[in-house]
């Protein structure tokens, strides 16, 4: 039998769990100082594809970036409106527990839960989610844009490292099912 991919939030929050301010500004996390990439690059070395809701794939867009951040991975975006394939991203008009259910049934490395919201949430909700790997500034936001959308679910968590990156906190839990 082989083994099941699993399904990985890697994401930064304010102390109080805030993603991004109300008008999605991350300029909040610039403001701190970390160390190196904040274990960015060793995270990615574990995945292969990487899926993410339309809102977040275009406020991606909207950086002005030169080229796309994820163009060596396989990427889902999912959307509930038509839209055309790209060179880096598969848009996917489908149920979304079903189809991720599919991805983490093929070979693979892990997969990345970008950005938080609605699917982060589904995600949740359907027991899909095996880890999460979050990084803590040291820094309240007050309102924003949260994490973990309000909802009927609960998760238990257990964790299995901390790491922290000058004033960075890494929290990596897993899921328990």
């Amino acid at each position: 039998m082989s083994e099941i991919r699993s399904l990985v939030l890697f994401i930064a929050s304010s102390l109080d769990g805030y993603i991004a301010t109300k008008d999605e500004s991350l300029e909040w996390l610039f403001k701190v100082d970390g160390e190196g990439d904040n274990g960015f690059a060793e995270f990615y070395e574990t995945v292969d594809t990487v899926v993410m809701g339309k809102k977040t794939y275009n406020w991606v867009m909207r950086q002005g970036i030169k080229e796309f951040p994820y163009k060596n991975k396989e990427c889902y975006v999912f959307t509930r409106s038509a839209a055309e394939n790209t060179e880096n991203v598969k848009f996917v008009n489908e149920d979304v527990t079903n189809f991720v259910r599919k991805l983490k049934n093929q070979k693979g490395k892990n997969i990345w839960i970008v950005g938080g919201g609605e699917l982060l949430q589904s995600f949740l909700q359907e027991k899909l989610v095996n880890e999460l790997i979050l990084t803590v500034a040291p820094t309240i936001l007050g309102k924003g844009i949260s994490l973990f959308k309000e909802g009927d679910y609960q998760l238990d968590l257990s964790l299995m490292s901390t790491r922290n990156f000058n004033q960075f906190v890494e929290l990596h839990y897993d899921v328990k099912k």
